[in-house]
């Protein structure tokens, strides 16, 4: 079942197409029928599991044009988390007169104000920030339709539950409501019976196991070798095609710059990159114009991505379900995969939640003949001088490598 048997309006499938967008994910193939009958419901589903367009498609279909004042409220617990769910909302309504409209603490207000007196149909934002608007007198909810609260178990988790609450009393009481959770807490069943009119449960489990085809490694690195390592590796690694993950768009683009003044086929896909940008670089990466595609989260879900021979963590994912949905880039349909990530020592509390997610322990190795300068890393627990001379990964020798065993308690 494809994104057009749904009854989505062709602006918002035409969104959905130029995102590169081909199948649903299991909680969009359940979630989005019951929303567009004006069904309430409750997610049970971890990030990354493609929730955001579970809701949004369907919510941005109905609002159709603008006009009207705030339609629809998406609360999330953290500016991070809001800032990638307005870019999903712009990037599925960019064929649309739709506005959309982000608000969050620890900036100025100017901007915001700026927005909201503007008016706006489509607006996300963290409780906190949005009840100062709303005391401000700023920010109305009276014409809200549609409301989402995402996270809702971080949203206890920060002390959040109290602002939630305060903020859908002043939302009108006939509203489409939807809250999505990975783990449903007392108080959190005691605000759904609140808020939520005999809402439909979709329960999707998360994926923690990566492909067993994939083979994992981490290499330990000092922050200013990162990117030559990265060059090593990839002079090094017998590739078909690799994708590298950047924590940043500013990143990202950083790291492709390199790669092109070091003769590489480079293509650099996030949010701030122009539609005809991403078209062409997903596109050039497919028909393997480009052997390395450079890219945020925004490539390690819903993408048509396949024969993958390598993922690189440039940088480590700061949660572990990223981690997941990233190197399920490569090992696709039983094909085998290579996934290495380049760590640095602020990361390890990162790839500790990593491993115990995934519930595996991933080798720590150095690449052999390259000229490591020191770490703290190279302290954590005792090196099994076992060479890995006879071990190979997708053509790399590693001759010298060694495997670190788990830190030592300080």
């Amino acid at each position: 079942m494809g994104f057009s048997n749904f009854g989505l309006s062709a602006p918002i499938l035409e969104g959905v197409k130029a995102m590169g967008y081909v199948d649903p994910t299991p909680i969009q193939l359940r979630a989005i029928p019951l929303v567009m009958e004006g069904r309430d419901v409750i997610g049970s589903a971890q990030t990354g599991t493609g929730k955001t367009a579970a809701f949004a498609l369907p919510m941005l279909t109905k609002l159709q044009q603008h006009g009207g004042g705030t339609r629809l409220l998406v609360l999330e617990p953290t500016r991070e988390l809001a800032a990638q769910v307005e870019t999903a909302f712009r990037d599925f309504a960019r064929f649309t007169n739709l506005e959309v409209a982000v608000i969050y603490g620890g900036v100025g207000y100017g901007n915001q104000e700026t927005a909201l007196r503007r008016g706006v149909d489509v607006l996300i934002a963290t409780p906190g920030r949005l009840l100062d608007h709303i005391q401000r007198g700023t920010c109305k909810l009276d014409k809200v339709e549609f409301l989402v609260v995402d996270e809702a178990d971080r949203m206890l988790d920060m002390g959040f539950l109290p602002d939630v609450k305060r903020i859908i009393e002043r939302t009108p009481r006939q509203r489409h409501t939807s809250l999505f959770s990975a783990t449903m807490p007392p108080e959190i069943e005691t605000l759904v019976r609140w808020a939520m009119k005999t809402p439909e449960i979709v329960e999707i489990g998360a994926r923690r196991t990566p492909a067993e085809t994939v083979k994992h490694v981490v290499y330990p690195v000092s922050q200013d070798q990162k990117s030559d390592l990265l060059r090593a590796l990839l002079e090094k690694v017998n590739y078909d095609s690799v994708i590298i993950f950047c924590r940043t768009k500013h990143g990202a683009d950083r790291v492709g710059g390199m790669l092109k003044k070091n003769n590489h086929a480079v293509a650099i896909l996030h949010s701030n990159r122009t539609q005809r940008e991403r078209e062409q670089a997903l596109n050039g990466f497919r028909e393997g114009k480009f052997e390395v595609l450079v890219a945020t989260d925004i490539a390690a879900r819903g993408l048509d991505i396949a024969d993958v021979s390598h993922v690189i963590n440039y940088d480590v994912p700061q949660h572990a379900e990223d981690y997941v949905h990233r190197i399920g880039r490569t090992g696709r349909a039983q094909a085998s995969g290579d996934a290495f990530t380049l760590m640095v020592a602020e990361d390890a509390r990162h790839m500790a939640s990593i491993e115990r997610f995934i519930s595996q322990k991933i080798p720590h190795v150095k690449l052999d003949d390259f000229n490591y300068k020191y770490t703290v890393l190279f302290d954590e627990g005792k090196p099994n001088t076992q060479p890995l001379s006879e071990r190979r990964i997708r053509g790399v020798r590693m001759r010298g490598g060694y495997f670190f065993g788990p830190a030592r308690r300080r």
